[in-house]
């Protein structure tokens, strides 16, 4: 068993002990309350500052998520009035660490959700084995939405979330198979960057070509391009946009692509990320493991690829 997929199986459980261990996330909203906030990371990190800035302006917040390299180098950069939500599960990225040195010198207000042992504000769980973060990506999901319920978010029950992501990973799957061609991932609201998240594992350990998109970017020019050799995934949590997705799927059906229909309304639109995330991991170690790739890797198992990475500062 992949270290991925074995990290994955204990994510219910996870979560069951972060939810237990709501004080840190509340004393740290304290903090924050009342400001601008700045959710930045990088790849799946990125995707998580999408997912906290939509959680918490549920609540009224106001929050927007940053690209780590864009909000080191191009700006706009967090004020010494604002408050930054910085995500890293390491705390070893290069564009993440510049903005955080930049924040503190700025006298901002600072958290940081990355795993245990790495100084983080916010722990989540024990660095992962895998180069695909599964569980510690869940964990800082959980940690954005104890804070955006700390600060008045009504999200819902999130104590039916490990349940929901249990259900999701054990239950009969969609089957998703590696497609000829591509892996189109979409979904609408908060799911648009579950989608993203889905693309990025996919293409991370089963080296599949996946893309994921916002349902209505989707249709608006790159859902022509689907046809017989491809595969679209729809991620419905059930929002207002939940028959924008569907027709989606009916478009890519009706030219030819194979279309798999993932849904997850029962917790609300916001907790939907939950199960649904743990959906498209699922989908990503499946394909790996249908094409014999290493999902634990990042690729280093092909030959000349190690040193070259290596040679990269991510």
């Amino acid at each position: 068993m992949s270290a991925m997929r074995d990290t994955m199986a204990g994510q219910p459980a996870a979560l069951r002990a972060l939810l237990a261990d709501a004080g840190p996330a509340e004393a740290a909203a304290g903090g924050l309350a009342g400001r601008r906030l700045w959710l930045v990371g990088t790849g799946t990190s990125w995707h998580a500052a999408n997912h906290g800035a939509w959680l918490l302006r549920a609540g009224g917040v106001e929050a927007w998520a940053l690209q780590a390299a864009d909000c080191a180098v191009y700006g706009p950069e967090p004020a010494a009035e604002d408050g930054l939500i910085l995500l890293s599960h390491t705390g070893a990225k290069r564009y993440a660490n510049a903005v955080l040195e930049r924040a503190r010198g700025a006298g901002v207000r600072r958290v940081r959700i990355g795993a245990r042992g790495t100084g983080a504000d916010l722990e989540t769980v024990e660095r992962e084995r895998s180069s695909a973060y599964t569980a510690s990506h869940l964990g800082a999901l959980l940690r954005l939405a104890q804070l955006a319920g700390a600060l008045g978010a009504p999200l819902g029950d999130l104590e039916a979330v490990p349940d929901a992501v249990a259900a999701a990973l054990h239950s009969p799957g969609p089957g998703v198979t590696p497609p000829a061609r591509l892996l189109e991932l979409t979904g609408a609201g908060p799911n648009q960057w579950t989608a993203a998240e889905g693309a990025l594992k996919v293409r991370e350990t089963a080296r599949v070509a996946a893309e994921g998109l916002a349902v209505e970017q989707l249709l608006h020019g790159p859902a022509v391009a689907l046809g017989a050799d491809d595969a679209l995934v729809c991620l419905d949590g059930g929002g207002p946009l939940a028959d924008r997705v569907e027709e989606a799927a009916g478009l890519a059906e009706a030219g030819g692509a194979r279309v798999h229909r993932v849904t997850a309304p029962e917790l609300g639109e916001p907790l939907s990320v939950f199960p649904l995330t743990a959906a498209v991991q699922r989908i990503a170690v499946e394909c790996a493991e249908a094409l014999g790739t290493n999902p634990d890797a990042f690729g280093h198992d092909v030959p000349g690829r190690k040193a070259a990475w290596e040679a990269v500062e991510l």
